[in-house]
């Protein structure tokens, strides 16, 4: 199941994820649009200084087993199992505060939405842009980042990835290093083929 995966060593805070995000989730889905709605579209991403030169985007990793799912006592939080995430009916949300409460993550927030216009506000956070799927494009965010920070993928996939890079970085790293002297079971080892 694909998912936003984030590297924060890339994030330059230029914040384009933040502004596709709140235009993706708009009524008109254009910038300039958007701008005039009733009720003004909120970014389901944050972005976090973290130093000189750092960023870190902070999204809802779709847990599971979710907390925010679990103390959702309207029952407006639930799994959907073909997309792999957990999902918000603004219809059935009555902020409570529950669910930012439990996210380990902090990446609820609480704003007005079309999706229940009786509600002056409902609990809000990343629904990996279902629109953009069933078209099949990446979310918002992911298409905006232009230094790789956001990417769209199978988690197993990027961690062997990132492990096969780590590898190679710490052979390359180690060449040329005086060596203790190897193992006697290791040489052993390696004897037999």
């Amino acid at each position: 199941m694909k998912t936003v995966i984030v590297r924060p060593e890339r994030c330059v805070g230029c914040l384009q994820c933040r502004l596709a995000c709140a235009v993706e989730h708009s009524q008109t889905k254009e910038l300039v649009a958007a701008l005039g709605e009733a009720w003004r579209p909120v970014a389901r991403i944050a972005v976090y200084p973290g130093g000189v030169h750092l960023s870190f985007p902070n999204k809802c990793r779709h847990c599971d087993p979710a907390p925010c799912q679990a103390v959702c006592i309207a029952g407006a939080i639930s799994r959907n199992p073909a997309r792999g995430t957990t999902d918000i009916d603004p219809a059935r949300c009555i902020n409570c505060g529950m669910c930012a409460m439990a996210c380990p993550f902090g990446v609820l927030t609480y704003a007005p939405t079309p999706k229940a216009p009786e509600r002056r506000a409902v609990a809000l956070k990343c629904d990996h842009c279902p629109d953009r799927q069933a078209q099949g494009l990446p979310p918002a965010c992911v298409e905006a980042c232009k230094v790789g920070a956001l990417s769209w993928g199978e988690p197993a996939q990027e961690m062997a990835a990132k492990g096969r890079s780590l590898a190679q970085a710490y052979f390359a790293a180690s060449r040329g290093v005086a060596e203790s002297p190897e193992p006697e079971m290791i040489r052993l080892w390696r004897q037999l083929g």
